[in-house]
Order: C-alpha cells, then sequence, then structure tokens
C-alpha cells in the first residue's frame, strides 16, 4: 500500500467510526489484513505504549530474571544487586545473541555465543579479547535500558521514552479496581495460543457480550454488560452476574469472594482493555489477563493467566477448586481463537464492507477510535484534533 492510500484508508476509518453508536461502521478490512498498517501500528502504537510482562511474583530476589518476547523483539527483566528491577533488550552488545531464556536467577549475565559478560545492572563486565581492538569502549556497550513500571504488581515495559508514566495512562484504573485489591493477587497458571488473526480482533472480542450466546453456547452462554465509563488509556464492560464468571455455569465457583468488594464491584465482572494490548478481568474471586502479541498482520499470539487472592491459594484444597476456573479461561479462550481465526479469513473478501456497530459493541468502537487515531496522529498530525 502506497503512503497516499494508506492515509486515505485511515482517513475513511476514522470518518466511519468517530460517529455515535448506530452510525458508527466497523474498520475497513485493510486495518486487519494490510503489511503497511501493522507496521505502523507497531511504530505509532506497540512501541509506544505500555507492554504488560507479567508479575513481580519470581522477581524479588537479587539476580532473579525473566526473559520475555514482546512486540519490540525480546526483553529481560532482571532484579539487581541494588535491589532495583530493570528491563534490557535481551540482546548481546556484541553481535546479537539471546542472553537468558525462560527465568532463573544468576550473578552475572553471559552471553552463551562469545561469552561477553555483564553486570546484573546492565553495564558490560568483560568481553574476551577485546582489549586488543584500539576502537573498543565497554562503557559504549552496556546492556541496552527500557523503561519498566510497575502497578499492584503488575509488570509492564515501555520502548519510548516520551510515553507518559504508567499510572498517568491507567488513569482512574487503580482506584475503579481498589477493592479487589490486586496487589494481593498471585499468579498461578498460564498458558499461550497461536492465532491466525489480527491482533485487533482478539481484543475488540474481549469487550463486548454480543458473541458470547452463540460462540460460547456451549462453556459461557449469554452475558449481559454494561459499558463503564473510564479515564485513561483502557475501556471497558461489566458482565452482570452476582457470582463469578470464573467458572463455566455448570461449575459453582468454589473458592471464596474478596472481602470487602464495593457495591459496582460485587455486581459483576470487568473485562478492561489497558491499551494497547492488555485485558485484565475483575471478577468476585479472581483475576486473569489475555495478553495479545503481534507477530504479523494476520498471527498473534495469545497469552492468558490466572491468579487468585493470596488467602486463596493457601487454602488446603485450592488445586482442586482452582481447577473449574483453569478449564474455563482455556476453554473459552479457545473457542474465541477458532471463531476469530474464520474472521481473518472472511476479511480477505474483496466484496467485505464495514457494518454498522450495534448497541453492545460500545467498547469496540472506543478501542477501534482509538487505535485509528493514534495512527492518523503519526501519519497526519496536523489533521487530527
Amino acid at each position: 500500500m502506497s503512503d497516499s492510500a494508506l492515509i486515505d484508508v485511515l482517513r475513511s476509518a476514522h470518518e466511519s467510526i468517530d460517529r455515535p453508536l448506530g452510525e458508527a461502521r466497523s474498520l475497513p478490512a485493510a486495518l486487519y489484513t494490510d503489511p503497511a498498517i501493522f507496521a505502523l501500528e507497531r511504530n505509532a502504537l506497540l512501541l509506544t505504549g505500555w507492554l504488560f510482562v507479567g508479575q513481580t511474583e519470581g522477581l524479588s530476589e537479587r539476580g532473579a530474571y525473566r526473559a520475555v518476547d514482546t512486540a519490540g523483539g525480546p526483553v529481560l527483566l532482571i532484579r539487581g544487586e541494588d535491589g532495583v528491577l530493570r528491563a534490557f533488550a535481551n540482546s548481546c552488545r556484541h553481535r546479537g545473541s539471546i542472553l537468558l531464556q525462560d527465568s532463573g536467577t544468576c550473578r552475572r549475565i553471559v552471553c552463551p555465543y562469545h561469552a561477553w559478560s555483564y553486570h546484573l545492572d546492565g553495564q558490560l563486565a568483560h568481553a574476551p579479547e577485546m582489549d586488543a581492538v584500539e576502537a573498543f569502549n565497554p562503557d559504549d556497550n552496556a546492556l541496552a535500558p527500557l523503561r519498566v513500571e510497575c502497578w499492584a504488581g503488575f509488570l509492564f515495559i515501555c520502548f519510548d521514552e516520551t510515553t507518559p508514566p504508567l499510572l498517568e495512562t491507567l488513569g482512574d484504573l487503580p482506584v475503579r479496581m481498589a477493592s479487589h485489591r490486586p496487589e494481593e493477587m498471585r499468579h498461578v497458571w498460564s498458558t499461550s495460543l497461536d492465532c491466525a488473526c489480527n491482533w485487533k480482533l482478539l481484543l475488540e472480542n474481549a469487550v463486548e457480550a454480543y458473541h458470547t450466546g452463540l460462540v460460547h453456547k456451549k462453556t459461557v452462554g449469554a452475558q449481559q454488560s454494561r459499558d463503564i465509563e473510564t479515564k485513561g488509556d483502557w475501556v471497558c464492560i461489566q458482565v452482570l452476574s452476582d457470582r463469578s464468571v470464573g467458572t463455566l455455569p455448570d461449575a459453582t465457583p468454589g473458592l471464596p469472594t474478596i472481602d470487602e468488594l464495593d457495591t459496582d464491584a460485587q455486581a459483576g465482572t470487568y473485562f478492561t482493555i489497558l491499551l494497547p494490548t492488555c485485558q485484565l478481568v475483575f471478577s468476585q474471586d479472581c483475576l486473569w489477563w489475555l495478553v495479545v502479541r503481534p507477530v504479523a498482520v494476520d498471527r498473534s499470539v495469545l497469552e492468558i493467566g490466572g491468579c487468585f487472592p493470596q488467602s486463596s491459594t493457601e487454602l488446603p484444597n485450592f488445586q482442586a477448586l482452582a481447577a473449574p476456573y483453569l478449564h474455563r479461561w482455556e476453554a473459552v479462550g479457545r473457542e474465541d481463537v477458532g471463531i476469530l481465526e474464520k474472521q481473518q479469513c472472511a476479511l480477505a473478501s474483496v466484496r467485505h464492507r464495514p457494518g454498522l456497530l450495534g448497541p453492545r459493541e460500545g467498547q469496540v468502537r472506543r478501542f477501534d477510535a482509538w487505535v485509528v487515531k493514534r495512527l492518523l496522529e503519526k501519519v497526519t498530525p496536523q489533521e487530527v484534533q
């Protein structure tokens, strides 16, 4: 797609999505199928936003590390000798080898290719034989740092130094979810699904209950929801139910309800999107996340993680009580991926045209409008108010 054609597509998308519900339409197919759009999204959204990379659990000890894949490439989280948690590009400054994999502890970061080594604060410790290279300066070869910030034990990294701080982008989410006490949640389970679909389809799907009666007919079934007004870079619906939807309807939730939930939180489960790519779901007895890692215009990785209050994880029969929750999260995730992969195929039709969004797709509209506005700001900043 040429630059002029790309701008025309974005202008058309902005004009159709920036309307009230009943008039707003879904995004043009090119936003899900064209590599040029995907490349722009990577630069304008993914590399400028706060990307969720898990919780602080397992990273409290000095030398504790975790390697993660992100839209900006492999990243290394590591706790320094000074107790500070840092993030670096997981790439050796010599010839770019991956430094560490998975998770663990170490006293020094050693490249497995040529044994260049780094202190836990990222500074170069030793580069074998490079003292014979006159132009070599150890001070110029520290690991490339990234911004890392934490809210309630949830870690986010950012590749852009100009992006506002994490708490500023979260807006009123920390206050809205305070009664769930997310800082007490403990991660107990996760799985990853390869998805043959565009990353935005996964997130649009995550904030509407319009599809649940059909796509999830055999699992969670039809759900009713309401839109939640938010401040900051997040959107939200609340699925209304006086019981946790963390298990399937035929499995009674067996874990205790979180103490002292506020009145609104007792009314149902919040399905959020922390823009651009993270969903945190706050239910009455648990929390789970869906994190999307865009890989290509038609390929994504979906990570699903499950958390429970620490008090629940300490129950003697916790594993048995938690099993129905883990089953529900994975089963519903796989159902969503299945329908979205079919949607991705259908968007390739030359006869596809954007359709009107319905009354239960208000947060889809908000998400799409945020995406298109950010993209237009990147290519035609003078046109976007």
